[in-house]
């Protein structure tokens, strides 16, 4: 089936019930909007720190142009050529078993977003604690050792004396009306806030960079993350983290860039939109780089750390020690990773809305309540503050320790294995050199054999390899977080990945199997 024609009613073009964007531009912004997120300002710093610095440069630069482009092509190129959201397009394209993947893709991308804008509603409230004494104050948390106050400002003790209070519930639910508010309107009202979020962080993101240079030593933290390696080029976990974090940190997997791109004409060029919103990811990732290790440097803080640790602990501490207008740049920094987060959060919510309105033929409003009602409850649920944990020797709170847990399995996992399907059956069943005639029909670059090879074996084999020895850690490591104290939910551990895995498979099942609202055009092959 790997070179069989396109189903004759597979291509489409944009339905205008569905929405459309006015602008290239601004589908640009949206989807590198999408793909700068909370993860691009710190982690990529993080990752780059633990894999020697420059070392981690040149993998990461191959992986942009063997995996992320490749993959973001299919991705744009689903939602032109169908004119549907993920799991419909595959339906359309490759049958009920794409619909299957598509869906079960998407569940997992619901319970990111539950924890991703949990995570935003912390940020919001350390923004907020960054006009007050965040950075300034000595602070005392509600756990054992953190009982006196510090000696100076602390901002781990902030953060934690802060989750263990019912603000941040409040600061939730104020950042899910922010992103239903932006997607109400569907395309219109997301190219007005992309407009106006995008430049913004670039914005903020510079000035961070100005200030980082012109401290004593900036130079050195900057020369350090660009001098490479050799020795650690040669280690191969140098490049499974590079292609790992390239495959995260273009939002890859998750359906939204399909979701994005049904909102454009079929004739759109996706070579150029692909590469595009590639570079601005990883040109965006690179400065943030710069911004951060020149700061981070000149107050001699260890940058290795994961996402949530470098946003609420380890830059705010390295601000708090600025030798002047500290609560500028503490407010200057929080309000970034809350835009930066916030377009992040509106791709994801669509990607989750777009196809239930697609596949149910609902309203948007009504898809966005399906969205919001568990949506609101989830992040909640991870924001809630009862200290299980007093000693930290885990995460503290009980809102915490599910979002970790859950984070583990869901983030690790659900991305590469979508995505490693998706290659499988674009590759294998609707056929590369199929979709790759319809890209080079309308873009200006043209795709040459090497795509196929790319889609059909080069990188289903990388992700399988990451996937493999990813898992092969988790279970010869022990059962993730096992070791934390977690009084009387010691089930935890165990109970959060076995509910992830059946919540989503169920729902992919239940919605595959959901009769196709009628004024949606597809075409299921009879055997599919």
């Amino acid at each position: 089936m790997a070179d069989t024609p396109l189903p004759p009613d597979a291509s489409s073009t944009v339905d205008a019930e569905r929405g459309a964007w006015k602008s290239k531009l601004g589908f640009i912004l949206a989807a590198s909007g999408s793909a700068i997120g909370l993860g691009n300002i710190v982690f990529f710093a993080s990752n780059a720190y633990q894999y020697g610095g420059g070392a981690f440069y040149l993998p990461y630069f191959i992986a942009l142009f063997v995996l992320g482009i490749p993959v973001m092509i299919v991705e744009f190129s689903l939602g032109t050529l169908t004119g549907q959201s993920f799991p419909v397009a595959l339906r359309k394209l490759v049958g009920k078993r794409g619909e299957y993947v598509g869906w079960w893709t998407t569940s997992s991308a619901l319970f990111i977003t539950m924890y991703y804008i949990t995570i935003l509603g912390w940020a919001l409230s350390m923004l907020f604690g960054a006009f007050g004494g965040l950075l300034t104050d000595p602070a005392v948390a509600p756990f054992t050792g953190m009982t006196e106050p510090t000696a100076g400002p602390n901002a781990t003790v902030y953060f934690f004396g802060m989750i263990a209070t019912p603000w941040p519930l409040l600061a939730v639910v104020a950042i899910w009306a922010m992103t239903i508010l932006i997607l109400w309107r569907g395309t219109a009202t997301i190219e007005k806030a992309v407009r106006v979020f995008v430049p913004l962080m670039w914005l903020f993101m510079i000035v961070l960079i100005v200030r980082g240079l012109t401290l004593p030593g900036g130079i050195d933290g900057v020369l350090y993350l660009f001098t490479p390696n050799l020795d650690g080029i040669l280690d191969v976990n140098v490049w499974q983290g590079a292609f790992a974090q390239m495959f995260f940190s273009l939002s890859l997997g998750l359906g939204t860039m399909t979701a994005y791109a049904s909102y454009l004409p079929k004739d759109a060029d996706q070579i150029n939109n692909s590469m595009l919103v590639s570079f601005l990811n990883c040109g965006f990732e690179y400065i943030a780089g710069v911004a951060i290790f020149s700061m981070l440097f000149v107050f001699a803080l260890n940058p290795a750390g994961t996402t949530l640790s470098l946003s609420f602990f380890v830059i705010p501490q390295g601000i708090a020690n600025f030798p002047f207008w500290v609560k500028g740049f503490g407010v200057f920094f929080f309000f970034l990773l809350v835009i930066a987060g916030l377009t992040s959060a509106v791709s994801l919510v669509e990607g989750v809305a777009a196809p239930l309105k697609d596949k149910l033929g609902i309203s948007r409003a009504k898809a966005l309540t399906f969205v919001m009602v568990p949506g609101i409850i989830g992040s909640l649920a991870f924001a809630l503050p009862f200290v299980v944990d007093p000693d930290l020797t885990g995460d503290g709170t009980l809102g915490l320790t599910l979002l970790d847990i859950l984070d583990h399995w869901v983030f690790r996992y659900s991305l590469l294995v979508g995505g490693f399907m998706e290659c499988l059956l674009i590759g294998w069943v609707l056929g590369a050199a199929n979709l790759r005639q319809f890209v080079n029909e309308h873009s200006k670059f043209s795709l040459g054999p090497w795509f196929d090879v790319l889609i059909k074996f080069v990188i289903p084999i990388i992700l399988g390899v990451v996937i493999f020895f990813t898992l092969l850690a988790d279970l010869t490591g022990g059962l993730y977080g096992e070791a934390y104290t977690i009084n009387g939910f010691e089930w935890l551990p165990v109970v959060i990945p076995i509910f992830w895995i059946v919540a989503t498979i169920a729902t992919s099942i239940f919605l595959t199997n959901r009769p196709m609202h009628e004024s949606t055009p597809h075409n299921v092959p009879a055997e599919a």
